[in-house]
């Protein structure tokens, strides 16, 4: 991973745009309030749905396809940032807030 483009979840500043590109199932079991879902296969066709002209923290469950999504967004000219240790970190590591879309406990899937 690129240092330069690599943030832990502490270092994502409040209000910031989070972009999800992890699976539908993974996102509807439990995901960051406020975040953007855009699965990974769907971002070049999705561009319309981010946020083009701020910092964009892009996250899925581990890292490494959010890894992809920012080289990949960088690229291409967007501002985008890789948050080290995905859902896990947020979550699981940090204790960070999700919610869910079933109304059941939300889980990092």
């Amino acid at each position: 991973m690129d240092e330069e483009t690599t943030v832990t979840v502490n270092d994502i500043p409040e209000g910031a745009a989070i972009i999800d590109v992890r699976e539908d199932d993974e996102w509807e079991a439990g995901h960051i309030e406020g975040a953007i879902h855009v699965p990974l296969g769907e971002l070049p066709s999705r561009l319309d749905d981010l946020p083009l002209d701020d910092d964009m923290y892009v996250v899925c469950r581990t890292g490494g396809r959010s890894n992809r999504a920012v080289a990949w967004l960088n690229q291409n000219g967007f501002d985008a940032f890789n948050v080290d240790g995905g859902m896990g970190s947020w979550n699981l590591d940090h204790g960070k807030p999700i919610v869910s879309e079933t109304g059941e406990e939300p889980w990092v899937k």
